[in-house]
């Protein structure tokens, strides 16, 4: 198993350089063909007034300016690609729904894996809607690009995240080919149940023999949260054994309970420290 149809899904200029620097990372060893998608909203003029008429020219630049963005994420996908020489394509889409329009899911369930920028609310990037659109609609693994790291580096550990779920266990085997090629793979189970079928000393442990007739070389440990939150525990360990990327579950929980009352998967969408590749 190997990536060979990888999705970038593209927002800004800003982020598209780093999304993109990413992905063509990933087809260099792989061999993959990527392709660039970003979705233009349309201009939507609200009306205070029943009798009010739009300002044609307001909505000239309006529509100037998405344009002049699209063509802008374009020019940082296609530099880099032709620069690197990598087998490519642009795609864009034009829709009020945006992450979620047609064009953009059905790209990605025929990719490999798909890669996004991380959300952050304080600057013009996906929303938070956006990846949870693509999570629950593609089917695909998803690989976030952190905020925190300025370009690709070669992912020699990664810390997988498991709790057991049918989430965690996708993620897992989406992530082989990262796990494959890793130096070092670390199971981690935070505040692990004590069961009658398995003992928390034990979690994970037969997810490392598996793994380990893949060729990985893994190994299993569990920590205790100490009133942190979970996300804040996996990312205080990835910092500790230098990670280059974490392998989760999405969504263990209802999407709906995420969004109330926030959960892991949300906390790491917004402050991952290093790549993130979630499944569901």
């Amino acid at each position: 198993m190997t990536y060979k149809t990888i999705v970038a899904v593209l927002s800004t200029a800003e982020d598209a350089g780093k999304v993109t620097d990413h992905a063509l990372a990933l087809a260099r060893r792989t061999g993959g063909h990527v392709i660039g998608i970003h979705a233009e909203a349309p201009v939507v003029v609200t009306l205070i007034a029943p009798m009010e008429y739009p300002d044609p020219n307001a909505v000239l630049q309006l529509q100037d300016r998405a344009q002049q963005q699209s063509r802008a994420v374009e020019e940082a996908f296609r530099s880099r690609c032709e620069r690197d020489d990598i087998s490519y394509e642009w795609r864009l889409f034009t829709g009020s729904a945006g992450y979620a329009s047609a064009g953009v899911i059905d790209s990605a369930r025929s990719a490999d894996i798909v890669l996004a920028a991380q959300f952050d609310p304080d600057v013009d990037g996906p929303a938070r809607e956006d990846i949870e659109d693509l999570l629950y609609e593609s089917g695909r693994p998803l690989y976030l690009v952190s905020n925190a790291q300025a370009g690709p580096a070669p992912i020699e550990r990664v810390l997988v995240a498991w709790n057991g779920s049918r989430e965690s266990t996708r993620a897992v085997f989406d992530a082989l080919p990262f796990l494959t090629t890793a130096k070092e793979v670390e199971i981690f189970a935070i505040d692990p149940p004590e069961t009658a079928q398995q003992s928390r000393d034990f979690c994970g442990a037969e997810l490392a023999a598996t793994l380990a007739r893949h060729g990985v070389r893994a190994t299993v440990s569990s920590g205790a949260s100490e009133g942190r939150s979970v996300a804040d525990a996996l990312n205080h360990r990835a910092t500790e054994i230098d990670a280059g990327l974490i392998v989760m579950g999405a969504y263990s929980h209802s999407r709906l309970r995420q969004r109330l009352f926030g959960g892991v998967t949300s906390a790491l969408m917004r402050g991952a420290r290093v790549p993130t590749l979630m499944s569901r």
